[in-house]
């Protein structure tokens, strides 16, 4: 591959501009099951659970574009999402639905999904020399010895190489993928968001700041909408203010993290590739569309998310001994709760039970967003502690339960992200 197409390291730029690229998969778990079904083409795909009869709850999992279009999202509760699209299935029985107008409802599989996903991350490994594995559909790839920014025929070959993963994620495994390429982790992140799905968006050395500057606040990388509010009430609406901003002001408002936001906005971020650990905690959030009291609305939220949450440890090999939830309520208050085990377990139903009785608390409150997380994981453990005995430990060993305000997590295109909620 010495032609110069792929952009081989013989045309070197500079060797301190790096060339990161973060491939997103579009619609991940939709994607699989087209995958698997191609007549799913072209119509709306919904995966989640909870949608079969005689299944009392459940939470969209992934949406694809089509059923966004419809108003369905991921991690809503699936009782919402078949008010705003009916199962084809369905409508094809009801004389009063139009099954133009229905879409495609499918179990999570994430067996499957981790099989696809290993043959993508089997051709990013070849494409790159450092990888760092974000999720099951989302990695950065430090490709800085594969290619160069040097523009060959009205084009960077770092572009040409970003095409070429592309091409072989599509080729050889058949689903689509968005790609951002920059000198920066945090620039690539935003440029595979910008022009999904199916996108390839090149940000080269000194375009970084011009390419944020126009952005909403909330592009910026670790931006989340709390934090997007609360820029707003400081005048600040878009990245390219975020970047001429006081940043003592910043730091007073926002502490280190004021500085890490002005710094991205500015295209300034030394991260550098590297692989990702194990995680801590594992977590998933729900957000409604207007804050809502409804209690059987907030629990079945937080049983599909409870579900959800436990399906993806097992699929870590994960166990863990803290189970807690979060509570969003008006204006933006952010509430967690959890409690601790006597011993790490692997068991889905007290999960649940758990999340709903920590959820206990606020009922009659009205709330704008719910999560479920796990922590305090251990992997490969031999034994699990039994069962008996959990609710006499808080974190810590003294019952404290905690109230604080948000630091939001990245989320990706589809999924809801695993992130540490409430720290």
């Amino acid at each position: 591959m010495n032609d110069g197409t792929l952009g081989t390291r013989s045309v070197r730029g500079p060797p301190s501009d790096r060339i990161v690229c973060h491939v997103d998969m579009d619609c991940f778990y939709a994607s699989c099951e087209r995958l698997r079904d191609s007549d799913l083409r072209g119509d709306p795909v919904v995966v989640g659970m909870g949608y079969e009869s005689g299944e009392p709850h459940g939470a969209v999992a992934t949406a694809s574009y089509e059923a966004r279009a419809y108003g369905v999202e991921s991690a809503q509760p699936i009782s919402q999402a078949l008010e705003a699209l009916p199962r084809k299935e369905v409508a094809r029985d009801g004389p009063a639905l139009d099954v133009d107008e229905a879409g495609h409802y499918r179990p999570v599989d994430l067996d499957y999904y981790r099989e696809v996903a290993e043959r993508i991350k089997s051709i990013l490994r070849e494409c790159a020399d450092r990888l760092r594995e974000v999720s099951i559909d989302e990695a950065y790839l430090d490709v800085t010895d594969r290619t160069a920014w040097t523009v060959v025929d009205g084009r960077t070959l770092a572009e040409g190489y970003a095409r070429h993963i592309k091409e072989r994620i599509t080729r050889e495994v058949g689903v689509p993928a968005s790609v951002g390429v920059a000198p920066t982790m945090s620039a690539a992140k935003v440029a595979s968001d910008h022009d999904k799905p199916d996108g390839l968006v090149v940000v080269e050395p000194g375009e970084v700041r011009d390419f944020f500057g126009p952005l909403p606040v909330e592009e910026v990388h670790g931006v989340g909408p709390v934090t997007a509010r609360e820029l707003g009430e400081m005048g600040i609406e878009t990245a390219g203010e975020l970047a001429d901003a006081d940043p003592r002001r910043l730091r007073d408002r926002f502490g280190q993290r004021g500085r890490t936001f002005y710094d991205r906005a500015r295209g300034d971020d030394d991260r550098e590739v590297t692989p990702t650990g194990r995680p801590k905690s594992l977590s998933r959030e729900s957000a409604f569309p207007e804050a809502t009291a409804e209690a059987g609305r907030q629990r079945e939220t937080v049983s599909g998310l409870a579900a959800d949450v436990a399906d993806r440890a097992a699929g870590k090999g994960a166990l863990y001994r803290t189970i807690g939830i979060k509570v969003v309520t008006p204006p933006y208050d952010v509430n967690t709760r959890e409690r601790s085990l006597s011993g790490p377990v692997a068991d889905p139903d007290l999960v649940e039970e758990v999340a709903l009785d920590l959820l206990e608390e606020f009922a009659g409150d009205a709330v704008r967003k719910l999560g479920v997380r796990v922590s305090n994981l251990q992997f490969g453990a031999a034994d699990q502690a039994r069962l008996d005995g959990w609710d006499g430990e808080a974190a810590g060993g003294d019952g404290t339960e905690t109230r604080e305000r948000a630091t939001e997590g990245e989320t990706g295109d589809g999924q809801s992200s695993l992130t540490d909620f409430g720290r």
